[in-house]
């Protein structure tokens, strides 16, 4: 299976370190109607009685007001990708060589395997970081193979030539389509 690189939008905010704490939050959440693929929430060593927390996805404008109600914002310092593939040996060294290589530094990782797959939430200083990761992602090799097609196959234009079929942006998503 290729890598499934897509980026998301990380919505965060501050929570009160008391039983119940998280519920709150999370039954405000919830109130929104979207379910939560991704949750991390713990406390803050530098100040007593506050945690964070960090949850995707909030998507819709009902999802939005309600998590704006549980004090949550959007993250603005932090791009997001979430990675998803089949599990294998080192496949979290390969990803983050390859991150390394194209010179990209990560802010934080949490991932999880769950039967033969796994999910890794990876987080980035910048946009352009995080399209740089993207980019060098889905060049990575996975069981022999690119994770995804690469640009250069053939296709043939409207008058009967050759063409590249697929070109890519910096994020490195192909645009399709025929050449004119």
């Amino acid at each position: 299976m290729a890598l499934k690189v897509t980026k998301v939008e990380v919505w965060a905010g501050d929570l009160r370190d008391v039983p119940g704490g998280l519920a709150d939050v999370l039954e405000q959440v919830a109130k929104g109607g979207e379910s939560i693929d991704f949750l991390i929430a713990r406390r803050t060593d530098k100040h007593a009685g506050v945690g964070k927390v960090f949850l995707t996805p909030v998507t819709t404008p009902k999802a939005k007001d309600a998590a704006g109600r549980a004090a949550l914002r959007r993250a603005v310092k932090l791009s997001t990708l979430r990675v998803e593939g089949t599990d294998a040996k080192g496949m979290g060294s390969k990803m983050t060589r390859a991150m390394a290589d194209a010179g990209v530094n990560v802010k934080g990782v949490s991932a999880a395997v769950i039967g033969n797959k796994f999910v890794a939430y990876i987080g980035f200083d910048s946009e352009e970081d995080a399209d740089s990761a993207m980019a060098a992602l889905k060049r990575l090799k996975v069981n022999g193979a690119p994770s995804r097609k690469r640009a250069g196959s053939r296709s043939t234009t409207r008058g009967g030539s050759k063409a590249r079929a697929g070109t890519r942006s910096a994020a490195g998503t192909r645009s399709r389509g025929r050449t004119r």
